[in-house]
């Protein structure tokens, strides 16, 4: 009876929410191309694969037991400091999500695909 009582919790937790994972990626992308040396968006597919899909999401959210983890793919600016960027992404990213959906993140994963001119 517990275990039953634990997960009916966890599913009005989930609806509670309001939010679902592509509500989540948005706002993720969002905060992302609000941040200084932030070119673009890409996606984790290949060339190939977007080429067949038309363009794809630069954000990847998934749910764990207890929070979400969030994988963003982004293009910097040429001459920028890498680090900073990433660094500013993933604090931006995880402040506007648990400001707006008020739900817990674990992991905020960036993942530099390119670097382009500005």
């Amino acid at each position: 009876m517990k275990g039953e009582n634990h997960m009916a919790e966890k599913k009005q937790e989930k609806k509670a929410s309001g939010f679902t994972l592509a509500d989540i990626a948005k706002i993720a992308e969002t905060a992302a191309m609000q941040c200084y040396g932030v070119v673009d968006l890409s996606s984790s597919d290949s060339f190939k694969d977007m080429l067949k899909k038309g363009k794809t999401s630069g954000a990847v959210v998934r749910q764990k037991r207890d929070s979400y983890e969030i994988d963003l793919y982004i293009i910097v600016g040429f001459g920028v400091r890498i680090t900073e960027v990433v660094f500013e992404v993933q604090k931006k990213v995880k402040f506007d999500l648990e400001r707006q959906c008020h739900l817990p993140f674990s992991a905020i994963n960036v993942y530099v695909q390119s670097v382009r001119t500005l």
